[in-house]
């Protein structure tokens, strides 16, 4: 046998395949290698055939082993690889890593607890008329074509979802359902589990790595039709993969912060055009991006205006807190962050035997501690940002987990006594039980549920009736649905108001909206209070009368007179260091390079540079941080533009740059 020449997607930070040769082994595009690299080997994936040859000048090395055990990649998927590490700026070998389970398939041993609970099989639910209407709208088309279902909470999306689950199973195909991390639930894992019993495979964080090995094999080898996951499940190579649904595809969470920093909507949306078949992009408050992509009729909308059984949207009431009663918050003696509006409606719904829950986008006692002589606030010493207290004496930092425990006195002027401002969840939890010491209280958040086991424990006790309130972040925001929950109240709305990004408008109404959607779903029309310091603000206004459309034009009309996204794409680079000064020299340099590249090259004329300027938290971690934003309407230039940077970036030292395409975080 002859020789022949394979490129190979090494895993490894190289921006290219490596070429590599073998004549005993004849491996196959798709197929699972080790080859040498360096002094050390590698896996890899063999991308093509190669037509390189030897020469006196560069040694091809030879392929080591074909791993047999594992399933070829197919070249769709290696075309959709390429795609990501094209768009995204990432080495395709190290993209090729996650196609791969995180064990050997016979490595070790597996929990006792079920990743997926054994539960009674239950009938489907008859859809109504406009359930109906969008399952067969969605199912009419043929091959590729991308469907937004916008529905209101409550609407019964997930209904939807199930039949169409239903009808390609029957056809004998597999389907991908991908869901923000924060809706991986007991209670959806078991909503999908009634239906579909031994069919589910489940991938999230919360597994250990032999769980998430077993489930990946489960559905590589066909034994599972349908997996439910967070977005790192889009890299599991289905047997024969015949729809997508992204549910809450307006999370942010969708979007990878680290190393590949991939969004696993628009992965998916790519996938399914590789793959050629449909994807179904679900939520209460679609993406701007998506909700134009379906006004300029890109993407199919199909609606669900009703909630399901015919209840009726919550009512909504705006507490204005500058004009709160002080004699009558005194006449009740009420902690300061909770209103006699809140507080007497809680007090009803409790007399009813209803449950009520307090959303706070804050964990911990305070969110900031001061001294109450000097006016020093307590500090992480590794970021720009204020310790968060926990109980009565723990700090901690939410960014690098640094932790010290709060003195009697002041560090700094050693006289005066700290005092704490602002209420989290843990100070909520601690005041209502002194207002209700009868009630039954139960927080959500992720100081208080670490691990899923936790999180199934608190859901059931909620189910069952076993909890009068329920206390919590953003987990309580998605995809719960408990039968005696009535009132809601937002305890402060404006903690993501003036947050400097330009999409914090639109997380604000997305997130109120959410949460807005939780209560009055079964037994009575649902009533939600929100109290506030910006009663005018425009996410408010909309989000008080559920009006997602209202709220996306005035929105969209923001976004296009400053031609942010989606009107314009954009990039995000991030320069960190140890040292301020090695930072802002980096950063000073990479914005000069950048403004000769636009003057020097014509296709970089709509290329638009705002900074370099500090980061909006300037450290993390004890890293120094600068950005740059770069906007474009051409996303070929804009990667054009990126792949110029990135060469000029190697040449600093002690700096690192980061690349982020399409960023959701620009803090």
């Amino acid at each position: 046998m002859s020789e022949q020449f394979y490129d190979i997607a090494v895993d490894a930070p190289l921006d290219k395949p490596l070429t590599y040769k073998s004549k005993e082994l004849a491996p196959v595009v798709g197929s699972i290698v080790t080859v040498p690299l360096g002094k050390r080997t590698a896996r890899g994936v063999v991308i093509n055939k190669s037509n390189a040859l030897e020469n006196a000048g560069f040694k091809i090395k030879e392929i080591e082993k074909i791993h047999s055990e594992f399933p070829q990649i197919p070249i769709k998927l290696i075309k959709w690889m390429e795609w990501l590490s094209n768009y995204y700026q990432y080495p395709i070998g190290q993209i090729a890593r996650l196609f791969l389970p995180a064990l050997d398939k016979k490595e070790g041993s597996a929990r006792k607890s079920p990743v997926v609970p054994d539960v009674l099989s239950r009938k489907s639910v008859s859809l109504n008329d406009e359930q109906k209407s969008v399952v067969d709208a969605i199912l009419s088309f043929e091959g590729f074509h991308t469907h937004l279902l916008w529905g209101v909470t409550g609407s019964g999306k997930t209904e939807v979802y199930l039949e169409l689950l239903e009808r390609k199973l029957r056809q004998d195909e597999q389907a991908l359902v991908l869901v923000p991390e924060i809706s991986l639930t007991p209670q959806m894992i078991r909503r999908f589990s009634e239906r579909f019993g031994g069919q589910i495979a489940v991938m999230h964080s919360h597994l250990t790595d032999r769980e998430k090995t077993n489930q990946w094999w489960s559905i590589v080898e066909g034994k599972k039709k349908i997996l439910i996951g967070a977005r790192s499940a889009l890299f599991c190579p289905f047997k024969k993969l015949g729809l997508i649904i992204v549910d809450e595809e307006h999370e942010p969470s969708f979007k990878q912060d680290a190393k590949l920093k991939y969004h696993g909507r628009d992965a998916a949306i790519v996938l399914a055009q590789t793959l050629d078949i449909p994807i179904c992009l679900g939520s209460a408050t679609p993406s701007l991006e998506s909700w134009k992509n379906a006004l300029e009729k890109k993407y199919y909308l199909h609606k669900l205006t009703q909630r399901y059984k015919g209840l009726a949207l919550p009512s909504v009431e705006i507490v204005d807190l500058r004009t709160l009663d002080r004699e009558l918050v005194e006449k009740f003696v009420l902690p300061p962050w909770l209103s006699p509006a809140l507080y007497t409606k809680t007090k009803e719904r409790l007399e009813k035997k209803q449950q009520v829950a307090f959303f706070i986008n804050r964990r911990g006692v305070a969110n900031t501690v001061l001294c109450r002589q000097c006016g020093i606030v307590k500090m992480c010493p590794n970021c720009d940002i204020s310790l968060t207290l926990h109980g009565k004496i723990h700090l901690n930092c939410h960014y690098c987990e640094y932790y010290e425990s709060l003195n009697e006195h002041c560090d700094h002027c050693h006289a005066g006594e700290y005092s704490s401002l602002g209420a989290g969840t843990e100070r909520i939890e601690n005041d209502l039980a002194k207002l209700f010491p009868d009630a039954r209280i139960v927080r959500l958040d992720r100081d208080e549920i670490q691990g899923r086991e936790a999180l199934t424990e608190a859901i059931e006790k909620i189910e069952n009736h076993k909890v009068d309130i329920i206390i919590g972040t953003q987990m309580i925001a998605k995809g719960l649905d408990f039968q005696k929950l009535t009132l809601l109240g937002v305890v402060l709305a404006d903690i993501g108001f003036n947050i400097p990004d330009f999409r914090a408008g639109e997380r604000n109404f997305q997130l109120l909206t959410q949460v807005s959607g939780r209560p009055g779903r079964h037994i009575e029309r649902g009533e939600v209070i929100i109290q506030t310091y910006n009663p005018d603000h425009p996410s408010l206004a909309h989000a008080q009368i559920h009006d997602f459309i209202g709220f996306a034009e005035f929105e969209l009309q923001q976004r296009k007179e400053l031609s942010y996204p989606p009107f314009s794409r954009m990039a995000c680079i991030r320069i960190h260091g140890l040292k301020l000064d090695s930072v802002k020299r980096a950063a000073k340099k990479l914005g000069s390079f950048s403004a000769g590249l636009v003057k020097k090259y014509p296709q970089f004329g709509n290329v638009h540079v705002l900074g370099p300027a500090a980061a909006a938290l300037p450290r993390l971690n004890n890293k120094y941080r600068y950005h740059m934003l770069l906007k474009s309407k051409s996303p070929t230039h804009l990667r054009a533009f990126i792949k110029e940077l990135e060469k000029k970036s190697y040449s600093f030292s002690g700096v690192k740059v980061l690349f982020d395409v399409d960023p959701i975080n620009t803090l």
